[in-house]
């Protein structure tokens, strides 16, 4: 099992977020040495500034279509060219769950392959979040087979902007529907490292947690 550190997204995407608390997040992810960091795209461009001397190569990660992903796929496309342009190296996508709950499966997979799509032009890394939590196993068989097909690296249990905490069992369940093509990356409630650690041990490649001092510290 990797160190919790190499595999932590120290994570910030309050709505209320300041500057101020970006470099905060910035500096504990330096200090620590996370993999990286996860900002609201208004606050990539600062990401990267806070960052600009660090030696550790400490990647960013911004959300798209975050919360709830039922926005345009083309504003979806855009909202990723900005972070690239901004200068991010990674990022985590929303579903659009309410095309998934329709049977709009054509929506989706174009959805889907909008976001790999205008990722990998920018030699970036693509996570979709899928929010396990409201998904069928119908509808998680069906999305991870998008996702594989549309060249997407990373499966995301959720938001954790609507309560449901990554389980060791979204985990499980995702790694064996991504059949070792896709990364796992947990995301939401990860509170204590004895949730992280069972996460990594469930087959998490990454965690994405606000509490990752608290964590590291224990």
């Amino acid at each position: 099992m990797p160190e919790l550190t190499e595999v932590i997204e120290h994570t910030l995407l309050k709505p209320d977020s300041t500057p101020d608390d970006i470099r905060r997040l910035c500096e504990e992810a330096t200090e620590h040495g996370f993999f990286g960091v996860c900002v609201p795209p208004y606050y990539v461009r600062d990401a990267k500034r806070f960052l600009d001397n660090d030696e550790a190569r400490i990647r960013v990660s911004t959300v798209i279509g975050f919360p709830m992903g039922y926005s345009a796929t083309v504003a979806k496309s855009e909202e990723i060219k900005r972070a690239f342009d901004d200068g991010v190296d990674e990022v985590d996508a929303v579903l659009n769950i309410a095309a998934v709950k329709s049977k709009q499966w054509i929506h989706v997979e174009r959805d889907v392959d909008a976001i790999a799509t205008a990722t990998r032009l920018r030699n970036g890394i693509s996570k979709l979040i899928l929010e396990c939590a409201l998904l069928t196993d119908e509808e998680m068989q069906q999305v991870v087979e998008i996702a594989r097909k549309t060249g997407i690296h990373f499966l995301k249990t959720g938001t954790g902007f609507l309560g449901h905490p990554a389980t060791e069992a979204m985990v499980q369940q995702l790694k064996q529907l991504a059949n070792g093509e896709l990364k796992i990356k947990a995301a939401g409630g990860i509170r204590t490292r004895a949730q992280a650690e069972a996460l990594l041990r469930a087959g998490a490649d990454r965690l994405g947690t606000s509490a990752s001092v608290e964590i590291v510290k224990e």
